[in-house]
C-alpha cells in the first residue's frame, strides 16, 4: 500500500499542493499535520510509523516535510525499514528504496552520514587528550568554596527561598542540593 506523509509548519499554511501530489502517484492513504519539523512528537508522522506493514510504501513529496536534519531522516527510514517497508521522494528521485539503484545511493548517503559522525567524534578525542597532556580537563569549572558555604548557611539560616539564595549566590538548585546532600 502506499502510503503518503505531509506536513506544514503552520496551521495557516495549507496543505493542498502536497495532497495533490501524493493522490496523483497513487497514495491510498495520506497522513497529514500541521507542525514544526523540528518538533520530536509529530503525532500523524508517528501514527504512519505505527500503521506501517511489510510491503508498504511511504511517499513523501520532498525529505524537507518528512526530517530536518540528516540524522533524523536516517533513523526514520530505518524505523521505516524495519517495518518491512520502503519510502520514496517525488523531488529527490535518488531516495526510493523501491529501487536497487535507490537502496545503494541510500546506502551510500548513510555510510557518508556516518564517517562524517565518526570524523567529528575522533577529532573530538583527540582535542580533549590533548587538552588533558595539557592540564586542562573538560567540564563547568567548580564553584568557589566561599560561594557554596555562602548558599548553605543562607539555606541553613532560612534567609530567602531556593531561588534567591541560588540567585545571590550564582550556585545552580542542583549544585546546592547535591552539596546540601553531602551534609546529611
Amino acid at each position: 500500500m502506499n502510503l503518503g506523509y505531509c506536513r506544514v509548519s503552520t496551521s495557516s499554511q495549507n496543505l493542498d499542493r502536497q495532497t495533490d501530489q501524493l493522490k496523483a502517484c497513487g497514495c491510498e492513504r495520506i497522513y497529514q499535520e500541521k507542525i514544526s519539523g523540528a518538533k520530536k512528537d509529530r503525532p500523524e508522522l508517528s501514527r504512519l510509523l505505527d500503521n506501517l506493514r511489510a510491503g508498504d510504501v511511504v511517499i513523501v513529496t520532498d525529505l524537507t516535510r518528512l526530517s530536518r536534519s540528516v540524522k533524523d531522516l536516517f533513523d526514520l527510514v530505518a524505523q521505516i525499514h524495519s517495518a518491512g517497508a520502503d519510502i520514496k521522494s517525488l523531488k529527490e528521485s535518488w531516495i526510493d528504496t523501491t529501487t536497487p539503484h535507490g537502496k545503494l545511493l541510500f546506502a551510500i548517503f548513510a555510510g557518508i552520514s556516518q564517517f562524517e559522525r565518526d570524523l567529528i567524534r575522533q577529532r573530538t578525542m583527540e582535542g580533549l587528550e590533548s587538552a588533558r597532556a595539557r592540564g586542562r580537563s573538560g567540564g563547568r569549572p567548580k564553584k568557589a568554596e566561599s560561594q557554596i558555604e555562602m548558599a548553605v548557611k543562607m539555606y541553613q539560616g532560612k534567609v530567602g527561598s531556593i531561588a534567591e539564595i541560588c540567585k545571590t549566590t550564582g550556585i545552580g538548585k542542583t549544585t546546592l542540593y547535591r552539596y546540601l546532600a553531602k551534609l546529611t
